[in-house]
């Protein structure tokens, strides 16, 4: 499944963990240098919710700045309740 979001699209991004060593000079020493570069995927903050798309209901993959801006009408609780078994 992609870690796509159905509504913004918003997908996983490129970036770098920098690895650094030694002593900030702010904090006395000589200066950091960086010792090692990696790279490393952003993922977006999805969530699984139940939208209502096109007039029927069905779960999304979402994120959450999505949910947040109101992008998302809900779907409404369900209320009805089963047959009671008849003695």
């Amino acid at each position: 499944m992609a870690r796509i979001c159905e509504l913004t699209g918003k997908r996983p991004r490129k970036g770098s963990i920098i690895w650094r060593s030694g002593k900030s000079k702010k904090s006395g020493g000589i200066g950091t240098h960086v010792t090692a570069i990696t790279k490393r995927r952003f993922l977006p903050n999805l969530q699984r919710v139940k939208a209502v798309i096109d007039g029927e209901v069905r779960y999304v993959r979402v994120s959450a700045k999505a949910l947040k801006q109101g992008l998302v009408v809900k779907a409404p609780k369900r209320n009805w309740k089963p047959a009671e078994a008849k003695a």
